[in-house]
């Protein structure tokens, strides 16, 4: 082994926004106090109740990916295992995601609020 991850860090236009949008989707504490990292109005964290953690840094001009289409590449995305994908869609939808599409074998892929790719898969 070579390293051990220490976050997923997502460029985004509102730092603050976007992890609060993720905390409603996997729990945890948005800028809890860690040693690694100092938030600002430009660089957020979400420490989740499983110990991944999540960060969020504010680039100038950003432009969001818009899957499938490769001219603007979606850099990375997110699987999220949940118990009623129905139930899901509903409540990421009302925290301001966007149904990208609905797959019939049980995963559907939706935008954040920035704009970053993820996916619900029946758990």
């Amino acid at each position: 082994m070579i390293g051990k991850l220490q976050c997923v860090v997502l460029d985004c236009p509102d730092v603050l926004g976007l992890a609060r949008f993720y905390r409603s989707l996997l729990g945890g504490v948005v800028d809890q106090p860690d040693a690694r990292w100092a938030t600002s109005d430009d660089f957020s964290t979400l420490h989740t109740g499983s110990g991944l953690v999540l960060a969020f840094q504010r680039v100038k001009d950003y432009q969001p990916p818009q899957w499938p289409d490769a001219a603007f590449p979606q850099q990375f995305h997110l699987d999220l295992d949940v118990p009623d994908l129905d139930q899901a869609q509903h409540q990421v939808l009302a925290l301001g995601a966007t149904l990208l599409h609905a797959d019939t074998r049980g995963w559907r892929i939706f935008a954040d609020p920035a704009g970053h790719p993820f996916c619900l898969l029946r758990g």
